[in-house]
């Protein structure tokens, strides 16, 4: 009996070996090493690494990365550079599913030769931490004008505990400013992260036994006589709270123009139904009451669709701006910044 559980063992093993090797050799994403690099309240990748991104079960669009100087997907260094514009976003300006080239700061770049473009997004992040790469760039890298791109989530995300924070957030009860930093991983943990049979299992194919686990249990919980759960629903009150302190956080720093690129409901469009988002529509108001140049994709992305029929999504399993969109988004910042501003705050 013993015999045949050591051989058993033994063979799961070995499986797992060959499985490890046979994955080594295929373009699994690998670790991307992200921490608070540069700033405590900033996350970025760890300066000049270079890692592999890919998607899916058969690990599409293999792309490999170079890190620059301060931890962003870029081909440039950033440096002091009073008429560099800075582009600050989440996934949607990392763009780590793209190529280079096809990347909103790429595009962008293209469109205003005579100036620097320095790409700063960080995945996983909300408004408030897009106010802190703000506030860095203009305190080290002298940046006077700066882009902002705001997902449909970013400021509903700005509460703690939404998962999507690096930093600073705000209290979801009292609304009360605080931070939630990300702890570091532990040494299992950064040894795990380099095995490619865990980045596929996790990454590739979404599978992750504990996360299972806690929805089973959540999930029997909500069954539970009298259990209510937590509402999602932000008022507008709360979403003007978000914004309020997004503004006041970044006012020193404001020397230039604050471009913000509002993305719109692309399944709508590309279903022919129109989009009704007053949230979102209260939130450009703001913006706008408050001295910045909005940019609303929604007549340019349905326009496109009108005149092209073409997707702006990745894939369908995949809702970030593909080439074409981001050459739209691009144009659009662009055509602003070839007018000359009226005024500055």
């Amino acid at each position: 009996m013993l015999r045949n559980l050591l051989l058993m063992f033994a063979g799961a093993v070995s499986c797992v070996v060959a499985l490890e090797l046979v994955l080594r050799v295929m373009p699994i994403s690998t670790y991307s090493d992200t921490g608070y690099y540069i700033d405590p309240l900033i996350i970025t990748y760890r300066p000049h690494h270079r890692f592999r991104s890919s998607w899916g079960w058969d690990l599409h669009d293999a792309v490999n990365h170079e890190v620059n100087n301060l931890g962003f997907l870029s081909a440039r260094d950033f440096v002091p550079d009073r008429q560099a514009l800075a582009v600050i976003g989440d996934s949607f300006v990392d763009a780590s599913m793209l190529p280079d080239t096809d990347r909103i700061g790429t595009q962008l770049q293209r469109l205003v030769a005579q100036r620097a473009v320095y790409a700063m997004g960080g995945p996983g992040s909300s408004l408030l931490d897009y106010a802190e790469r703000l506030r860095y760039a203009a305190e080290h890298l002298q940046v006077e004008d700066f882009v902002v791109i705001v997902e449909r989530g970013d400021i509903k995300q700005a509460y703690c505990g939404s998962g999507n924070i690096h930093g600073p957030c705000l209290e979801r009860a009292s609304g009360q400013p605080t931070t939630q930093l990300r702890p570091p991983p532990s040494a299992a943990q950064r040894y795990l992260r380099h095995s490619a049979l865990l980045q596929y299992l996790l990454g590739h194919l979404r599978f992750d036994p504990a996360q299972r686990f806690g929805r089973f249990l959540a999930s029997l919980s909500a069954r539970q006589p009298g259990h209510t759960g937590v509402s999602q629903e932000y008022s507008k009150a709360e979403l003007e709270h978000v914004l309020d302190r997004f503004f006041a956080r970044i006012e020193r720093y404001r020397h230039g123009r604050l471009v913000m690129v509002f993305d719109c409901d692309r399944n709508a469009l590309e279903r022919g139904v129109a989009a009704r988002d007053a949230a979102r529509a209260d939130a450009m108001a703001f913006a706008r009451a408050h001295g910045a140049v909005v940019i609303d994709t929604e007549p340019t992305f349905r326009d496109d669709l009108a005149a092209t029929g073409r997707y702006l999504e990745v894939s369908p399993l995949d809702g970030h701006w593909n080439r074409a969109a981001t050459a739209l988004v691009a144009r659009d910042i662009a055509a602003v910044f070839a007018t000359p501003a009226l005024h500055t705050p």
